[in-house]
């Protein structure tokens, strides 16, 4: 008798509802088929442009002058900092951390939905709870057959938690620890990459030097090939010397080569530091000024440099707030096991024909206390975990103070070794250039072979390409002391970092 009430019922309730059934069904497949289609790479790019890489655009260059004057290291600094794409990324990553704040905070505000809800049928209990809703329930009701009944409510519900065993606040912490290691991560970046522009920069003067070194010794080879032809045209040189001067020749071209080839290297890398299109950049005839610059104070002994390093170096703050982040997750994961307690609110007004009236308004509110008695040992789990990060957190940090011990110690180490050796080099370019200066009378009077001439040319020419590199090893050297020691990334910091 159920299932032929029901079959009678069904016919009748599609009849009278079908255009509503219908619309639904419609709204229903129209939402399930509006996804539009993923955005190409193309068209993504097109809609946020870079214009450092542009293809036909002008490399940005943080330069108060024009970009055909020479480019001071400090601009060069600069302009890394304006157009570098890591430096971009660490920003965001920032940004990023403040949103995920944001929405840890959002757990301490309370939440309200508005909505509005459709329902038929003829359960029983659904047509009872509805239908008091709507303050319509008819005397003579059936409770067992109802029969069939439609519903609209329309109504705000709102909800607070009160209390959640601190893992809100925990998470609150943890995602302000997250903002401070982001921070420690744009610090890392600032203080590597001046350091790499430094280093680049005089790469590109010790390369323009090496081509003028080169240029000379092709310039000193070349004229005394002339004077040895004029010789040998007139007897008094052999044939031998000829050849050894045209090999001579020939390896002063290719070192000159060698030594352009290495300017465009130069060149190359650092227009990529600064962000910038390296052929657009070259082929624009950049010019590299002569200064120095002003490198910051350093300490002149270890000792001193690691009681600096330990307090500034952007590794060992991140490592430091990861610490602190992972214990704060130990008290979120312990916090698992203690009770959640939630205000929750409605307000709801409820009709069959969607004609809604204040005077049947309905609003509950409620506190609701939650407490997990046993979850299959997920919260035991979850607090080994925490517990595990926690240590390996301190173990991270650990190995972060080594490193940068070993970091500030190795750097110190050069630097030493760059003094040394800049000393060791510029008396070696004195001592080659009298070698050569005394080789060359002796050659042009014959007291020597053309050989020996040779050699001293050639260790003239080494010399001061060693010279060259020392010198500039040199600064580099303290450009890297400073890396190792934070004072890059303390130099460019905020006052909100």
């Amino acid at each position: 008798m159920q299932d032929g009430r029901r079959s009678s019922t069904l016919p009748l309730i599609i009849k009278r509802r079908g255009p509503t059934i219908l619309l639904w069904l419609l709204v229903g497949l129209l939402c399930g088929c509006a996804f539009p289609a993923p955005p190409s790479y193309e068209k993504i790019r097109s809609a946020y442009p870079q214009p450092v890489y542009a293809d036909a655009g002008t490399p940005t260059l943080v330069n108060s002058a024009s970009s055909a004057a020479p480019l001071s290291l400090a601009e060069a600094i600069e302009t890394a900092f304006a157009n570098n794409p890591d430096l971009e990324q660490a920003k965001w990553r920032i940004e990023q951390a403040r949103a995920m704040r944001a929405m840890a905070e959002a757990a301490f505000w309370p939440q309200l939905t508005a909505y509005t809800e459709y329902m038929q049928g003829d359960a029983p209990s659904a047509y009872l709870f509805k239908t008091i809703d709507q303050r319509m329930l008819p005397p003579d009701i059936d409770f067992n057959n109802p029969g069939w009944f439609e519903n609209f409510e329309s109504g705000i519900r709102g909800r607070m938690n009160l209390f959640n065993g601190f893992q809100d606040y925990s998470a609150t912490m943890m995602a302000r620890s997250d903002i401070d290691i982001s921070r420690g991560q744009r610090a890392q970046v600032v203080n590597n990459l001046t350091a790499e522009v430094i280093s680049t920069f005089y790469n590109v003067l010790s390369a323009r030097d090496f081509i003028r070194i080169a240029e000379t010794s092709v310039d000193t080879v070349a004229e005394q090939y002339r004077i040895t032809q004029v010789h040998y045209e007139g007897g008094a040189a052999y044939k031998a010397d000829l050849l050894s001067l045209e090999v001579r020749q020939a390896e002063a071209h290719e070192q000159l080569v060698a030594s352009r080839n290495r300017l465009q290297l130069a060149r190359a890398a650092l227009a990529n530091l600064m962000g910038l299109d390296p052929a657009a950049w070259i082929e624009q005839g950049a010019v590299l000024a002569e200064n120095t610059g002003q490198p910051p104070t350093i300490p002149d002994h270890y000792d001193a440099g690691i009681i600096l390093a330990l307090a500034h170096r952007p590794e060992l703050l991140q490592a430091r707030q990861q610490v602190i982040k992972s214990h704060i997750g130990m008290t979120a994961a312990k916090g698992t096991y203690l009770p959640r307690l939630d205000l929750v609110a409605a307000y709801y007004l409820a009709d069959p024909n969607l004609e809604y009236n204040l005077d049947r308004e309905n609003w509950t509110a409620a506190l609701v206390l939650n407490w997990d008695i046993f979850t299959g040992f997920s919260r035991s789990a979850r607090v080994n975990q925490a517990q595990a990060v926690f240590r390996q957190m301190l173990a991270a940090d650990r190995s972060a103070i080594l490193q940068v011990k070993h970091d500030v110690k190795t750097s110190y180490l050069k630097r030493q070794e760059a003094e040394a050796r800049s000393m060791v080099a510029m008396r070696s370019v004195e001592s080659a250039e009298e070698s050569f200066r005394l080789i060359k009378e002796l050659y042009r009077g014959g007291a020597v072979p053309i050989t020996r001439y040779l050699e001293a040319e050639l260790d003239r020419n080494r010399a001061r390409m060693r010279s060259t590199t020392a010198f500039y090893d040199r600064i580099r050297a303290d450009a890297e002391v400073a890396r190792a020691l934070g004072l890059w990334a303390l130099e460019r910091s905020s006052p909100q970092e």
